[in-house]
């Protein structure tokens, strides 16, 4: 039932990237994604190309539904001219008023061109027409889908590489669990035994004997104390729920077809199923007083920690 976990999960980690020409411009674009517990895109675009932003953050929510999303456009081999334009009225302004101060003082002083030009305002973004926009948002669009493609493939091979390693940590649990499960049968017999055996010695001097009513109502006291039985079937359960978030068992059909449609939500569902799994586990470890209990308890946990870790990193 743990085996063989189908790769439906996806890490939140990655990077695609995507240029396509139009116009005689070429328009690169770069996304880079990081961990988060959200969804957060970051855009930085060319001031002349600002009017895409919430394009282009609508689709990566869309296609991406959770980490930090770091988006890129550049242009590449395109004129000045074609992306910013000179401010006459503002230009003019300035050399009116520079005129007018050397006047005033007697000076003789010439203007340098090249120095008013990185004056605030003197270069503005060239204003497109609907229709040409409009041509430009499509061709980004499709640019950013194709690399958005080339980060979820990313993501999908770095999800299979988590996928061995939560499968792998799965099954050391269901090994440990199955270990625990065989071993809670005994207990109660064997205290049974110790403690008649401790008894007998405490009453050898007296030549009395234990009550056999009294040493079974004690045996059933510390069996109803330490039954684990519940917890068991619940981190069994856990363990199975995790395989089917994951993608599911390859021995079931009917989670494979649900597998096959892309799961959102996975890497919230499994951090709050390795959070239950580590409530099961504690609860077995305040109920059990067994050495070989405890020694496989401590495994399990420990497996669940490195469980909990890795699903941070799910998408």
């Amino acid at each position: 039932m743990y085996e063989g976990l189908v790769s439906m999960i996806h890490s939140m980690t990655g990077y695609g990237e995507a240029e396509g020409q139009f116009n005689e411009i070429t328009y690169a674009v770069e996304i880079k994604a990081i961990n988060n517990r959200y969804f957060k895109a970051r855009i930085k675009l060319p001031e002349s190309m600002t009017f895409l932003e919430d394009a282009i953050e609508k689709l990566l929510a869309k296609e991406l539904s959770r980490g930090t999303i770091n988006y890129v456009l550049r242009l590449k081999n395109v004129s000045a001219n074609a992306l910013f334009d000179i401010d006459d009225t503002a230009l003019k302004a300035y050399v009116a008023r520079l005129n007018e101060i050397a006047s005033s003082m007697d000076v003789n002083c010439p203007i340098d061109m090249a120095g008013l030009l990185a004056l605030p305002g003197m270069l503005v973004p060239v204003l497109q027409d609907k229709e040409a926009m409009g041509r430009i948002r499509d061709k980004v669009l499709s640019i950013t889908q194709e690399a958005v493609e080339n980060l979820k493939r990313m993501r999908a091979e770095e999800g299979a590489a988590l996928r061995v390693d939560l499968e792998e940590h799965c099954k050391g649990i269901k090994d440990a669990l199955e270990q625990i499960r065989s071993r809670s049968k005994e207990v109660p017999e064997e205290y049974k035994q110790k403690l008649k055996k401790r008894v007998d010695v405490l009453l050898a001097d007296g030549k009395l004997k234990l009550d056999e009513a009294t040493l079974a109502r004690e045996v059933a006291i510390l069996a109803e104390r330490s039954d684990i039985s519940e917890e068991i079937a619940r981190l069994d359960s856990h363990l199975q729920q995790f395989a089917r978030s994951c993608g599911g068992a390859t021995g079931d059909k009917k989670v494979r077809q649900v597998g096959n449609k892309r799961n959102n939500q996975a890497g919230r569902k499994l951090d709050f199923i390795s959070q239950e799994m580590l409530r099961e586990a504690n609860t077995i470890a305040s109920k059990t007083t067994d050495i070989d209990v405890v020694r496989w308890v401590v495994d399990i946990k420990c497996r669940i920690d490195r469980i909990k870790e890795q699903v941070q990193n799910v998408e």
